[in-house]
């Protein structure tokens, strides 16, 4: 009857409503109010992502389903925070979004950055990344990490730039000096020493001097990979930090991208003393190093037949850390073996380095006893001089960083710096 169509209740017409709606949009829809409903476009497809650019190996960003632009990443983030959304369900987005508020800083393109475009591509990335490691120090006295960062960085770039292969090939030529002057001095030594000598040393001799053009466009690309995976975990904290303060450390903490010693480590920072300072350096120091890029030393080092053997060792005999009142790996930690020649005791005293900066607990051990105690003393003692030094134009402190300069000296220092006595009881 016609009557029967007009007359329906409102619980009727609710029903029908509502019987509509599960169709469309599943059981969640009879909870959630329109407003909600409205936001959730803003952050639709952002939440629960498990980056796959993690390990910051390709181009862009964390993720690929992240957008790039600190904008549009903040009205998705702000829309998530006030509809009540977990923070370990929009941990990714939060992350990006602090990644890019950096990068603009820095004036770095995140969605262009390619370490897999080499050198030449990314030369002046190279440069901002260090650079905006400096303003973080020189804005928060309190951020020791960054400070550090900022000057190591300088030896780190000047590396970069003594194996570039797009201006000239002297990257590959200061590889063969090495090799050949290791090889040399090898070649001259008892052949029960020369058994003795550690690996890197005797792979260095084999491999350095035929080491290729390709070979050493591998190591870079392969640097500039790890130089953005540390950028991906440490800017967002600092970023955060230098613009919102402890609640967003803490924001980040309570969506998971923070792990214990990392709260411990801004807990520190928090503490607003040069112990907690300290501590802080030390801490992230070690995040960096033993967590985040572990992996990828190990790798780097096992590849290619030696050759990343050989590079890795290469780089730390030529090092010089550029953090004041630091030493080169060789004098902090001399390479001497002992051996038996003709039924005697001898100690074979080298000028070689005694590890290889790709091993985790030497490299750590290395930089907590020299490079982050060095630095730890410049921002205490003579915070002055420290920030003078972030104050110089990066691409002149890189210059004045340069190993290459310095490649004839060391050759012959490697040649030279050799001795075989008899070992005393």
């Amino acid at each position: 009857m016609p009557s029967a169509v007009h007359c329906r209740s409102p619980w009727v017409r609710n029903t029908t409503i509502r019987a509509v709606l599960v169709a469309l949009f599943g059981v969640a829809a009879l909870a959630t109010p329109a407003s909600l409903l409205a936001h959730a476009a803003g952050y639709e497809g952002l939440l629960d992502i498990t980056p796959a650019n993690a390990a910051a190996e390709s181009i862009g960003g964390l993720d690929p389903r992240l957008p790039t632009e600190s904008a549009v990443l903040g009205a998705a983030l702000a829309a998530a925070r006030s509809d009540g959304v977990a923070p370990k369900r929009y941990s990714a987005l939060l992350q990006q979004y602090w990644l890019a508020r950096g990068s603009e800083a820095s004036g770095i393109d995140l969605a262009a950055w390619d370490p897999n475009a080499g050198l030449i591509a990314n030369a002046a990335v190279v440069d901002r990344v260090y650079e905006n490691y400096g303003r973080y120090q020189l804005q928060r006295a309190e951020l020791y990490w960054s400070g550090m960062a900022g000057l190591a960085g300088g030896s780190f770039a000047a590396g970069f730039w003594d194996l570039d292969l797009g201006r000239t090939v002297l990257g590959v030529d200061a590889v063969h000096t090495l090799g050949n002057a290791v090889a040399s001095t090898v070649r001259g030594l008892p052949g029960e020493a020369m058994a003795l000598l550690p690996a890197d040393p005797r792979t260095l001799a084999t491999v350095g001097p035929a080491m290729t053009a390709e070979d050493v466009d591998w190591y870079q690309k392969r640097l500039l990979m790890m130089q953005k995976h540390i950028y991906f975990d440490m800017v967002p904290m600092h970023e955060a930090y230098l613009n919102e303060g402890r609640a967003a450390v803490e924001e980040m903490a309570a969506a998971g991208l923070l792990d214990e010693n990392a709260e411990i480590a801004w807990n520190g920072i928090f503490s607003g003393t040069q112990a907690g300072y300290a501590d802080a350096l030390f801490r992230m120091a070690s995040r960096e190093q033993n967590q985040i890029i572990a992996d990828q030393w190990d790798v780097t080092a096992a590849a290619r037949d030696g050759v990343g053997r050989a590079l890795t060792y290469a780089t730390t005999l030529a090092a010089q850390p550029s953090v004041p009142g630091s030493r080169a790996p060789g004098q902090v930690v001399p390479m001497a073996v002992d051996c038996d020649v003709n039924g005697s005791a001898y100690r074979l005293r080298t000028p070689l380095p005694g590890f290889n900066w790709a091993d985790r607990e030497p490299r750590w051990q290395y930089i907590v006893s020299d490079i982050a105690s060095s630095y730890q003393r410049l921002a205490e003692v003579r915070p002055g001089e420290l920030r003078a030094l972030l104050a110089i134009p990066f691409r002149d402190f890189v210059e004045s960083q340069r190993v290459l300069r310095r490649v004839p000296d060391l050759a012959r220092d490697m040649s030279t710096g050799w001795e075989l006595s008899p070992a005393h009881p």
